[in-house]
């Protein structure tokens, strides 16, 4: 297996992924008070959105990888 074929298969199950869900979230810790040794730990969770228009064009991305490939 190449490296355009690898490619083209990871790029087409991301979109698709990014179809899928949408988009993903995660938790970031930052510290929001600090009084000498004491610290006042703040959790914030953060929403990344992942266009249509990204997905679409990843799983485009790998098809080509796929259907064109050089040999």
């Amino acid at each position: 297996m190449n490296i355009a074929k690898l490619a083209g298969i990871v790029l087409i199950a991301a979109g698709c992924l990014g179809l899928v869900y949408g988009g993903f979230s995660y938790t970031k810790e930052t510290t929001g008070m600090q009084l000498g040794p004491i610290a006042l730990k703040v959790e914030e969770k953060q929403t990344v959105n992942v266009p249509l228009i990204a997905s679409a064009s990843a799983i485009i991305a790998g098809v080509f990888l796929l259907a064109f490939k050089r040999k």
